[in-house]
């Protein structure tokens, strides 16, 4: 496998080696302390608290002026901005891992991507069939490439992932979900799909069908004991859910020695079955890649959050834990924000986004005003329709006349969706699949019921008659107190209420897209904090971050792939002889060149360089002073490594045998 370019941020921030991604996790954590604020506020109580306030007087009159369009933009600024406002934003963007796509052939360039036919394509939507084209090619790439013989797909789903890798790319899988539905469902589709493949078949071929397991990963300890045990028992088609894995549970003592090199490979893995995951990676020898696609940062355990005996999701890496940065869950949950779905979103939308906002936080001033009992208990009246929603919007955006169709929706088809019950938010943080939260709005309570959808509204009489938005807050008010149990009573001043929060409505969309800014910092930190915890095993592990799918149509789209050096011989020779790559000056924000591997001993003992060959090349090309790799002498009866760990700062000298890299500052 190929050394990938190290992840950069805007800022030249770069995650190559551990002690780079600690100083880039530093600078994320102190830009979110100096914003706790911003970041612990909570949109429902934003005309109780007057949150509003609590944002700069002068970036507030500044964005509730702009155009919608440059709200949907942030973190990026405008010129006429005030000075402390663009700081703010062009400091975010500068700490944020870089998610533009890139080629999986950049990391192996021999990978081959199968297109999915309709057949392994039924039941996915165009995001779905893009993310497991791109993952399955990857993972069954890398199986190749480390000597695996099985891939252990975690929270499989539908089990599309398992049924590609082994109908397409023949490779054996288990498919591990805590939903017994949903192993059902993928065998019943495998049939289907083995029917269609065995008349593909030529003599005696046999077809590879995934074997289901299904339980609930409480642990790392768990996993281990679930994939091991499956792969043990070749003829165990399904581990019952009765079956009780647990903490005490002695079956992964030592693992049965028969058992082949594995991979895990989990596509939006939610909340702490992606950390599971890594942690696995690390303490199991059979495991020997990792391709990790994670989501639902909110419901990641946490430390100091969460009364749990297990080891929390976050933070992983001993530099996080030292760092003493607490999110909470509604810190987290902003990482899983979508700047990118955001930029796609008409202004219509956009508004209606901000509209369900406001009605949301002048529901929670009529609860504190006449349910005051019910508002201290934190009530919530579910998410239901969010997904629904957003499966329209997704559509709309695909759709050639994505545009004019956008334009069209109707704020009542939007508010139908909304109220469906049909589609209930899976709870707990064992479920491995959730409801994705992305790009729609961040509502911890509620939506509105069937009641709105019967007004055939369209967009532009919501925005410009007040009076259509004061009925939508009483529809929206009527059947958020029917889902909380309380009956609505005629002396419930809603106008008064609405009267007293509406000249201050226009403040939600800069409030909210200022916090939805630093989202992706939520995301990269977490990210981050992952990535570092592999590195922290030393040398044995390569890892990286690869942003492996379309941002925009898959906004979690951030893979960390990971390997044991041990798992292919020729690995460390490949990492000995490829150059380094680029790492960005941080204050140009521009690449040195690549810096230069030297083979021990000393190739050039005769040579030594007195004055820096690198720094005149940089006065010639222009980049000033970055980092260059620079040749130095070994002294005589010295070895080289010793050498240049002596005189000048060695990244490699000590990790690599044989190998020293030389910069000079």
């Amino acid at each position: 496998m190929a050394a990938a370019t190290p992840a950069s941020g805007g800022g030249g921030y770069s995650c190559e080696t551990a002690e780079q991604t600690r100083e880039w996790m530093e600078a994320i954590a102190a830009f979110l302390r100096l914003h706790r604020p911003l970041l612990e506020a909570h949109v429902v109580n934003f005309f109780k608290d007057r949150l509003w306030e609590m944002v700069d007087a002068e970036w507030m009159e500044c964005l509730r002026r702009e155009p919608v369009e440059s709200l949907l933009m942030l973190p990026s600024g405008c010129e006429h901005w005030p000075s402390s406002l663009r700081d703010f934003v062009l400091t975010a963007k500068s700490l944020v891992l870089p998610r533009e796509q890139k080629s999986p052939r950049s990391l192996l360039p021999d990978l081959h991507v199968a297109s999915i036919n309709t057949v392994l394509a039924q039941g996915m939507n165009s995001k779905k069939k893009h993310e497991i084209e791109t993952l399955a090619g990857l993972v069954h790439a890398i199986t190749k490439s480390c000597g695996a013989k099985t891939v252990i797909d975690v929270g499989s789903g539908q089990g599309y992932l398992a049924q590609a890798l082994s109908f397409e790319y023949q490779l054996p899988v288990v498919a591990i979900d805590a939903s017994s539905h949903h192993a059902s469902v993928t065998n019943t589709r495998a049939e289907r799909i083995k029917k269609y493949y065995a008349a593909k078949c030529v003599g005696k071929q046999q077809l590879r069908v995934p074997r289901t397991v299904t339980c609930h990963v409480l642990s790392s300890d768990t996993l281990a004991a679930v994939t091991l045990e499956a792969c043990q028992d070749d003829h165990a088609e399904h581990v019952p859910e009765s079956k009780n894995f647990n903490e005490s549970s002695p079956q992964i003592e030592k693992p049965n020695d028969s058992i082949p090199p594995l991979v895990l490979a989990g596509l939006h893995a939610c909340g702490d079955l992606s950390v599971n995951m890594l942690r696995l990676f690390v303490s199991c020898e059979q495991v020997k890649a990792l391709i990790s696609i994670g989501c639902c940062y909110n419901l990641l355990s946490e430390e100091c959050h969460e009364d749990t005996n297990t080891c929390p999701g976050f933070p992983m890496s001993k530099a996080a834990k030292l760092s003493n940065l607490v999110l909470g869950k509604s810190t987290r949950d902003l990482g899983c924000q979508s700047a990118e779905r955001w930029r796609s979103l008409t202004k219509d939308i956009a508004l209606q986004n901000f509209d369900i906002h406001a009605f949301r936080a002048a529901f929670q001033m009529v609860l504190e005003k006449h349910f005051p009992e019910v508002s201290r208990s934190n009530p919530s009246i579910g998410r239901q329709g969010k997904a629904l929603r957003r499966q329209r919007l997704r559509k709309v955006m695909e759709s050639p006349m994505a545009m004019a169709e956008t334009d069209a929706l109707s704020y009542s088809t939007q508010k139908e969706q909304i109220m469906t019950k049909d589609d209930p938010l899976p709870t707990g943080p064992n479920n491995f699949k959730e409801v994705h939260v992305d790009f729609l709005p961040e509502l911890s309570t509620g939506f509105v019921d069937s009641a709105v959808s019967g007004a055939a509204v369209v967009p532009d009489d919501i925005y410009l008659d007040k009076s259509q938005k004061f009925t939508l807050f009483k529809d929206f008010t009527v059947s958020g107190l029917g889902r909380l149990g309380c009956d609505f009573v005629e002396n419930v001043s809603l106008l008064e209420i609405w009267k007293d929060v509406q000249p201050f409505t226009e403040f939600i969309g800069p409030f909210w897209c200022l916090r939805v800014a630093l989202g992706p910092l939520v995301e990269t930190y977490i990210l981050l904090d992952r990535l570092l915890f592999l590195q922290e095993q030393g040398s044995v592990i390569e890892a990286s971050l690869f942003p492996l799918f379309n941002p925009t149509m898959s906004p979690r789209n951030m893979a960390i792939i990971a390997w044991k050096l041990s798992a292919n011989p020729s690995k460390m020779a490949v990492r000995m002889t490829v150059p380094v790559l680029p790492m960005m000056d941080q204050h140009q924000g521009g690449h040195s060149e690549p810096s230069r591997l030297f083979p021990s001993p000393n190739p050039y003992p005769d040579l030594y360089t007195r004055r820096c060959h690198a720094k005149q090349q940089a006065k010639s090309d222009g980049t000033g002073g970055n980092r260059r790799a620079v040749l130095g002498r070994a002294k005589e009866g010295e070895k080289w490594g010793e050498d240049c760990r002596r005189n000048i700062s060695c990244r490699r000298g000590a990790e690599t045998p044989g190998y020293c890299l030389l910069l000079h500052p």
